[in-house]
């Protein structure tokens, strides 16, 4: 039967052969058997007698947004997914796939700047010892290399523009311990809001950690805890003033994992874990070192200088659309898609409508006398004016009256959300 190549269709001829389609559809006639076996592209006829599978020419636009797909990289779990909805579902879905791959893509661009720094000062630590001839490591010279590792300010408070160089401290490797120990003087506060009848906000603030985590789902409550419980002290080891930058690194990798373990274990019993989870945003300190834990919508701000800088970057649908220029910061505060998160601690691996499991981002910070932290959640920052935010941050004197304010700033907007807000100045140990 001589049927490769041509329509050929059951009685009507509208049907064509798999190689036809193969043509068409710009796939290779293996990847059509194989998306047939995993039920994503079905054919539209299968000979009873021989097995020959036919296609309706209908069909070619499916397959060829399979194809496009999966020329991005996109798993094809989540291409099956896709493919069964509408065309605006699916646009939306496919820009929070990429957002989130490029995420990730920076988190790993950052890790890389951290290790040419890194490398390249232990080099150039060796090239200063007597006698030593060897080479020096540099990786692109010996100061910071592309864009500041870290340094994800998205527009600062203070005034300057997005430029990660516009942040001081970035995660940079810091040149080694301070000359004049340092210490943590904070306070943090929580508030269930005008408008919520429970509170799912978590805060915790000591002289090791500072931490602000947002649950949402049935079990938003105890995954916010458990995210808090599993960075304290006790758990991580932290304390020890002598850890290295690369060892410092290695402990966040692995308390953020703990962190995960947590909210999944805190989260199961719920009848759906997918939908249960927390943002997450903390700093870790050892004395001479911030470790900056991030996942979520939460945020971190530094207050140096007189200037309030962003920290962190929101792990968000509309943030991913303000950095492509799709969306205008005016316009995302009423986008109806502003409580998405692409990234977010969640109970199983698999997705969920709100928030999918992924590491959080972990890196490094300088420190200087008489800075100042805040660490909220976005009961705060998406309510409250940034003008009115800064000049709270600014012009409280203790980090216990900055936290009054700010929640009083939050319920003044309406208090439509919870509110989780943590203040830390860096002060002279001797100070505290």
């Amino acid at each position: 039967m001589a049927r490769e190549g041509r329509a050929v269709g059951a009685a009507s001829g509208e049907l064509v052969t798999i190689g036809e389609f193969a043509r068409l559809s710009r796939l290779s006639a293996k990847a059509l058997r194989r998306y047939d076996e995993l039920g994503l592209l079905r054919p539209a006829l299968v000979d009873p007698v021989n097995g020959y599978r036919y296609y309706d020419p209908a069909q070619v636009e499916g397959a060829r947004l399979v194809a496009w797909l999966r020329r991005i990289g996109m798993p094809l779990s989540r291409i099956g997914r896709i493919v069964a909805l509408d065309a605006g579902a699916a646009a939306v879905e496919i820009r929070a796939y990429w957002a989130r791959v490029e995420a990730e893509t920076a988190a790993r661009r950052d890790l890389a700047m951290y290790l040419v720094d890194h490398l390249s000062a232990e080099g150039g630590a060796m090239s200063r010892i007597p006698g030593n001839t060897g080479s020096t490591g540099k990786a692109g010279g010996t100061g910071r290399t592309g864009s500041s590792a870290g340094a994800e300010d998205t527009g600062s408070l203070g005034g300057r523009g997005s430029s990660g160089s516009g942040v001081p401290g970035g995660s940079g490797v810091p040149g080694g311990p301070v000359a004049v120990p340092l210490a943590i003087r904070c306070a943090a506060l929580t508030d269930t809001g005008a408008v919520r009848t429970t509170n799912q906000d978590a805060a915790f603030a000591g002289p090791r950690l500072l931490a602000v985590a947002d649950g949402f789902g049935e079990g938003g409550a105890e995954a916010s805890a458990a995210a808090i419980e599993a960075l304290k002290p006790t758990a991580w080891g932290g304390g020890d003033c002598a850890l290295s930058a690369a060892d410092l690194l290695n402990a966040l990798e692995d308390t953020a994992d703990s962190a995960s373990r947590a909210v999944r274990d805190a989260v199961a019993p719920c009848a759906d874990p997918d939908g249960s989870g927390t943002t997450l945003t903390a700093m870790l300190w050892t004395g001479s070192r911030l470790g900056l834990v991030h996942i979520g919508d939460s945020r971190a701000y530094l207050l140096r200088g007189g200037e309030l800088f962003r920290i962190t970057h929101d792990h968000s649908l509309v943030q991913s659309m303000i950095d492509d220029g799709s969306l205008s910061r005016e316009e995302a505060a009423s986008h109806p898609g502003r409580a998405l998160l692409l990234k977010a601690l969640v109970g199983e691996a698999r997705s969920a409508p709100v928030a999918v499991a992924c590491r959080p981002d972990v890196r490094l910070r300088e420190v200087l006398a008489g800075d100042r932290y805040l660490l909220c959640s976005d009961g705060l920052s998406a309510v409250v004016d940034e003008a009115e935010l800064r000049a709270a941050v600014i012009t409280a004197e203790v980090p216990e009256e900055a936290v009054r304010r700010l929640v009083g700033l939050a319920h003044a907007a309406g208090g439509p959300d919870n509110v989780a807000c943590v203040v830390a100045d860096v002060v002279v140990a001797a100070e505290e």
